[in-house]
């Protein structure tokens, strides 16, 4: 019975952090988000686009939509696989490790996949356009943490 109750324990400590990080992490996302419009808003609400340019940017944006979705349902396949380990064993396993590092392999395409496709956008734009673009791309990566 001490035994059921430790695991107990430990995975609802787990899940308790598990739901807290979760919760600080979509507040900080939605706070940062507030601060300035995304690259989407900036590019299609503040720059001057010709409907050719809107045109080309929605079908590289549905592309991309497609290409992104693949990706996140890795991230959540890595995820469910990752919770199973932890169930399992409750403890650093190497099926925790081997799930930690499919889940950052997903997280990595996943940002090749958005620097591709910012890099495909700027090819749509002006030389005046894409100056601002880059100031804005430049902005988002270096902005400091709130």
């Amino acid at each position: 019975m001490k035994g059921v109750s430790r695991g107990l324990l430990l995975t609802l400590m787990l899940t308790m952090l598990a739901g807290a990080l979760g919760a600080w992490g979509a507040a900080r996302y939605i706070d940062s988000r507030r601060a300035q419009p995304s690259l989407h808003e900036f590019v299609h609400h503040e720059m001057d686009l010709t409907a050719q340019q809107e045109a080309r940017l929605d079908q590289l944006e549905q592309a991309f939509a497609v290409r992104r979705r693949v990706r996140e349902a890795e991230l959540r396949s890595a995820n469910a696989e990752l919770a199973a380990a932890i169930q399992a064993r409750h403890e650093y396993s190497p099926e925790v490790q081997a799930s930690v590092e499919r889940f950052h392999h997903a997280m990595g395409e996943l940002q090749k996949e958005t620097i591709v496709h910012v890099l495909e956008m700027r090819r749509v734009l002006t030389p005046e356009q894409a100056a601002k673009f880059d100031a804005r791309v430049a902005e988002a990566l270096t902005e400091p943490a709130p």
